[in-house]
């Protein structure tokens, strides 16, 4: 058996993908740790994974947490700005505390989530497998593929391929101090740097948990790379209560949430209340953790409002969701055939939003032209509309037959066992 260290983003999104997997490993027998910042601690004990803490100086109990409410009040450009300089600091403590830790809980193979850039570097310094999986939208640079904090819709016309590279251009500028962090680390360990920064993913195997339906046409993934669809599951998150004795059965649940991340832009969710309070459906509002429900004024039409809510339990239940369009909700929603309502804030949200348009399952609205009677439009139009449910169940289905979270564990034992890359097309049944 293998022991897999988990080099994730110590963050909501991210963890709720890759815990999963590493309880699918440990189900199979392997030895599973995750390497991540302090305040990874209460999701890991509830997976049960044990968690080994780098940066414990810089980020102690609490640290990512405030960060993390910081970067809540920040839309767009301010907020990529501040999330690059988070994993920035957290690629430092990742790359000088890392090999020390792998090295003493003797950790074979990394699973590393993309979004987390130094965990390559580290496997290569340890001399051991690693594997990519991708949390978020997928980051492999595409010309053909606009770039993932972007709106721009997909497009093979030469002049949208050339705004893509001016994109990729502006983007690369933008991350420059964790591209200089990752480049110090590998001169320092004597390893060859690298030329792009496709170069940062595995060799072995790449696995996204979107299904290939709800992701642009690509024409320059690696044959290893590999799309299962989503690994949520309830077995490892924290209990969390609901009123569900509240929610009213004769009527349509509008299930609204900005995510953990972007969430405390208080003003959307009021313009979410005013929106749907004409409507003959009941609004459940999640306010991501960061905000309580006493934070917020009276809300038009009594929605039920918590501050953090059981998601995969609601979206049983739910007709459509309004969401920030994180990917990680995203693929909650298409697990469970539900059409969605995109309001982007930053990094890769809008990126998704475009996927969320493109592929039919649903509308999109940008913050700052957000109004209540575009909102009201909008989500009438997701709620009467049979083409959107229609996607939403065909995309579910296709989730259903990626494989999941099974599948991505048959691909890493794989490619772990044998050394060598596992081919999307040449192994359709792995």
């Amino acid at each position: 058996m293998t022991h897999y260290g988990i080099i994730s983003v110590s963050a909501t999104g991210p963890l709720n993908t890759m815990l999963p997997l590493g309880q699918e490993l440990q189900r199979r027998g392997h030895q599973v740790t995750l390497i991540a910042l302090l305040d990874a601690q209460p999701k890991a004990e509830a997976a049960g994974i044990p968690l080994q803490a780098v940066g414990q100086v810089e980020f102690p109990v609490g640290r990512m947490k405030a960060a993390l409410s910081h970067l809540g009040k920040l839309s767009g450009l301010a907020a990529l700005r501040y999330t690059i300089e988070l994993l920035n600091r957290e690629s430092e403590v990742f790359l000088r505390d890392g090999p020390e830790i792998s090295r003493k809980i003797g950790v074979e193979a990394l699973l590393v989530n993309q979004g987390a850039q130094t965990g390559g570097t580290l496997a290569d310094h340890l001399h051991i497998p690693f594997i990519t999986v991708c949390s978020a939208v997928v980051l492999n640079q595409d010309p053909s593929i606009p770039p993932f904090n972007t709106q721009w819709p997909y497009s093979l016309a030469w002049s949208a391929q050339l705004r893509n590279r001016f994109g990729y251009w502006l983007l690369s500028r933008a991350a420059t101090s964790i591209r200089n962090t990752i480049q110090h680390y590998r001169q320092q360990w004597q390893l060859p740097a690298y030329r792009q920064s496709n170069d940062n993913y595995s060799g072995l195997a790449q696995i996204s948990q979107a299904p290939a339906d709800f992701e642009f046409p690509r024409r320059t993934l690696p044959p290893w790379f590999h799309f299962t669809g989503p690994f949520h599951t309830t077995n490892s998150r924290e209990p969390i209560p609901f009123p569900w004795e509240r929610l009213e059965a004769e009527k349509p649940i509008i299930y609204a949430s900005m995510g953990t991340l972007q969430n405390q832009l208080l003003w959307v969710f009021e313009q979410i209340a005013e929106a749907c309070s004409s409507l003959d459906a009941q609004l459940v509002i999640s306010l991501g953790g960061s905000t309580q429900p006493e934070d917020l004024p009276q809300l038009a039409g009594e929605p039920i409002v918590v501050g953090y809510a059981p998601q995969l339990d609601i979206l049983q239940r739910a007709t459509i969701m309004i969401t920030h369009a994180g990917m990680n909700t995203t693929m909650e929603c298409l697990m469970h055939g539900v059409p969605m309502l995109a309001i982007p804030v930053a990094n890769d949200q809008p990126g998704v939003s475009s996927r969320i348009v493109w592929s039919g399952v649903g509308e999109r609205i940008s913050l700052r032209s957000l109004t209540v009677e575009k909102l009201r439009v909008k989500i009438q139009s997701v709620l009467t509309q049979p083409s959107y449910k229609e996607v939403a169940l065909r995309l579910k289905a296709a989730c259903r037959s990626g494989g999941g979270v099974n599948k991505a564990a048959d691909i890493i034992e794989t490619a772990i066992t044998t050394g060598q890359p596992v081919l999307a097309q040449a192994n359709p049944d792995v």
